[in-house]
């Protein structure tokens, strides 16, 4: 088995003084790959800033490891920081009276790559978030998904094995949000980790191979997506509509089926159902229960991440599989 290219091992941060300490993180532990993208997930306060800060540098552990390629981050601070890129995105950490192309080349050197290479790296990051035709326009001038691509391309620049990617769609419109995803997509090809962070769950729906979840800093599920999108409890909702008035079928309802809700309408009764799976032999058994009643419509969809992601978050961690479980 080929090395985790982002390792975290126990690792736990306590902030505050002696006797009112309070700890960010608790023991946590899980692997990223080299071309996997993993979401980082948890309400405000749940640990996953502490731990993005922890893995890119900026913090120190109180205890545990995180490595890098093999390279702790506390031992070997230097090597890890060269295999790391770190995307914080907003308007935050650009120069924007300069172009572009003069913002990647600036922090290239920062980065200590030599002229020649940035020469050959600077446009072609800048073609690959598609800012080739705007490398030379003030970043002032970009709009907010431009500025969001030109952060990818800033943390990409020195060729980083890990990228920490917090809230990249956050304030974009559809089509920037979409364009932005793209390229983050592409770096499975490339063979890149990404750690991603976000609220905005559809993010984690296009790009996601598997969620982490932090709950008050302990670990509460380490799952491939579809696995965690289960959490919710079931798999489907059905809201059918019926001319005139419906009983409460509750009773009738076979294994499996539950009802959301009951509600009188102008021209009937809608009636929203939970399945746990969804299959033919579900839609059959609807039809029975409808049999004779005027249908006026019927809407399927699958259950939420967001369901998942609220069912998750008082889960006990032992509810979760095991990082092992799930990277083997």
């Amino acid at each position: 088995m080929t090395e985790p290219a982002l390792q975290v091992q126990s690792v736990t941060r306590s902030f505050g003084a002696d006797g009112q300490r309070i700890k960010a993180l608790d023991s946590v532990s899980f692997d990223v790959r080299s071309g996997e993208i993993v979401a980082l997930l948890g309400a405000n306060g749940a640990g996953k800033t502490t731990l993005v800060k922890i893995a890119s540098t900026l913090l120190l552990p109180t205890g545990g490891t995180v490595r890098v390629l093999g390279a702790d981050v506390v031992e070997h601070t230097r090597q890890a920081r060269r295999l790391v890129g770190v995307v914080f995105g907003g308007d935050r950490g650009l120069y924007t009276r300069i172009s572009g192309r003069e913002n990647l080349r600036f922090f290239g050197m920062l980065a200590g790559l030599p002229k020649a290479l940035l020469r050959e790296r600077v446009p072609a990051m800048l073609a690959s978030v598609g800012l080739a035709d705007a490398a030379d326009r003030r970043v002032e001038t970009y709009s907010r998904g431009m500025k969001q691509r030109l952060h990818i391309a800033i943390g990409l620049i020195a060729d980083p094995r890990v990228l920490l990617l917090d809230e990249p769609t956050v304030g974009l419109d559809p089509i920037e949000a979409d364009r932005l995803r793209d390229t983050v997509a592409r770096l499975r090809s490339d063979g890149v980790a990404v750690l991603l962070t976000s609220h905005y769950l559809l993010d984690v729906e296009r790009l996601a191979d598997r969620v982490v979840m932090l709950d008050h800093g302990r670990l509460t599920a380490d799952q491939p997506l579809a696995q965690f999108a289960e959490r919710a409890g079931y798999a489907a909702v059905v809201a059918v509509r019926v001319r005139g008035e419906l009983d409460d079928p509750g009773q009738l309802l076979p294994h499996g089926m539950s009802v959301d809700s009951l509600e009188r309408t102008a021209d009937g009764t809608e009636l929203t159902l939970r399945l746990r799976s969804w299959d033919g032999g579900a839609l059959t058994r609807i039809g029975e229960l409808l049999k004779g009643r005027d249908l006026l419509d019927m809407q399927v969809r699958p259950a939420r991440l967001e369901e998942s992601f609220a069912s998750s978050l008082d889960a006990p961690a032992d509810a979760s599989a095991s990082a092992s479980d799930v990277t083997a």
